[in-house]
């Protein structure tokens, strides 16, 4: 079956199309991509993964189908609650 692994930084993003057999996990496809070796900073064990933008808690464990899209995210660098908060103060 078809699937695609993506990864984006502000940089840069690449989508990997593969062909991995039915039964095959999220945490399989993406090393089967290689695209942790297109961006050294991806740690495969430790990265937060997700299908179609919703995260999955355990990628290891969570079967492929036909058409998933596997997505690699990156951690945040400021919870989005504080980043609105500090927004806020500078308008105000």
């Amino acid at each position: 079956m078809e699937v695609e692994v993506a990864y984006a930084r502000p940089d840069r993003q690449r989508i990997v199309t593969l062909q991995v057999p039915e039964g095959t996990t999220m945490s399989e496809a993406a090393r089967l991509s290689g695209i942790d070796e297109l961006f050294p900073e991806i740690n495969l064990d430790e990265i937060d993964m997700g299908i179609f933008g919703k995260v999955v808690k355990k990628p290891a464990e969570h079967p492929l189908r036909e058409g998933d899209r596997v997505e690699l995210y990156r951690p945040l660098k400021i919870d989005p609650k504080q980043a609105r908060l500090n927004r806020a103060r500078k308008k105000g």
